[in-house]
């Protein structure tokens, strides 16, 4: 990777202490855009797509809100005690250009921008955007690193066949996914599924598909720590590609999103089990369906800005100068 300036040192975000955190640039955590530092260790990519949701659109605003929320960020992780911008280089790849009438086509800009963006980044977080964009992206991650473990956080299955015959919706992305062979799903997992299905026959086709499920009763009776240990086991040593559609959250945590469903997860318990991913071997991930319209006091915002916050985390926990440290 090239070095992000002329000393080869990661360059990080304004001095808060210098320039107050709510002033520019107006990128995700002020970080630099990638353009100005040519290559990174992580991109975080926005894409502004929500030509694929079933019930409230909005999430087209979402990469906006998020990178608004983000300026509350810090530059220490003391969950993970790590410095996420400050071990290796993070830069912001700006937005991808989707076109917001033609879904495949869509589909087909987001594949290709996710693809020229990893010949400058080793890994990439995107910001969504409906959860359509996640089948790109995985197409993307697939052709670099072969089957992948997923690693899905959602109210919602997302392995439906269609909506109205259309196969490309953000209910459908990890049906196609498993039907082109992208992912390794005897190490792929959902986590805090809950709320009404359409029929009974939705869990038996997921399970048949090969997921294994950990849903939000689950973590409820029996704790955050079996949530972590089984999914950790089931990811094993797979490169894993981590999905989080906001709604996994509880609406009072999360209200701003397309389709929310009550008894969720809290902020903090999901903040506990993407720490307790720490040492899987991540090579990407996505933060999806914040629809900023129906939010309150940027709740979701905030909230989806410090999911990415600890995706970052773990992304610098493997990079090779954190290790080097680590090992002293």
């Amino acid at each position: 990777m090239n070095p992000a300036n002329s000393q080869g040192s990661p360059v990080g975000p304004p001095d808060a202490h210098v320039m107050p955190r709510y002033t520019a640039p107006d990128t995700f955590a002020r970080l630099p855009r990638l353009d100005d530092v040519g290559s990174a260790a992580v991109a975080v990519l926005g894409v502004p797509f929500d030509s694929g949701v079933s019930y409230r659109p909005g999430a087209r605003f979402g990469p906006a809100a998020v990178r608004a929320g983000s300026k509350l960020l810090r530059p220490y992780h003391p969950g993970l005690d790590v410095l996420p911008w400050t071990v290796h280089q993070v830069a912001d790849a700006g937005d991808v250009g989707v076109n917001p009438f033609d879904l495949s086509e869509a589909v087909g800009q987001i594949e290709a921008a996710a693809r020229a963006t990893l010949t400058r980044a080793d890994h990439l977080l995107t910001i969504g955007g409906d959860h359509t964009i996640a089948l790109p992206l995985l197409r993307a991650m697939h052709e670099k690193h072969g089957p992948i473990a997923l690693v899905h956080f959602d109210a919602h299955l997302d392995t439906w066949h269609s909506y109205f015959g259309a196969p490309y919706t953000h209910g459908t992305p990890f049906r196609r996914a498993t039907e082109e062979g992208l992912l390794a799903l005897d190490r792929s997992a959902h986590v805090g599924i809950r709320g009404p299905l359409y029929s009974r026959t939705d869990l038996f086709e997921d399970k048949e598909l090969g997921f294994a499920t950990v849903s939000t009763m689950d973590v409820a009776r029996r704790g955050v720590d079996e949530a972590i240990d089984r999914v950790r086991e089931r990811v094993g040593d797979r490169p894993v590609y981590i999905s989080v559609d906001i709604d996994v959250l509880d609406p009072a945590h999360a209200p701003g999103t397309g389709t929310p469903e009550p008894g969720g997860l809290t902020s903090r318990e999901l903040q506990m089990i993407l720490e307790g991913l720490r040492d899987l071997n991540l090579v990407g991930a996505d933060v999806v369906e914040v629809s900023p319209a129906y939010d309150h006091a940027e709740l979701t915002a905030l909230a989806a800005a410090n999911v990415a916050y600890e995706l970052l985390g773990l992304f610098a926990l493997g990079s090779p100068a954190q290790e080097k440290a680590s090992n002293g």
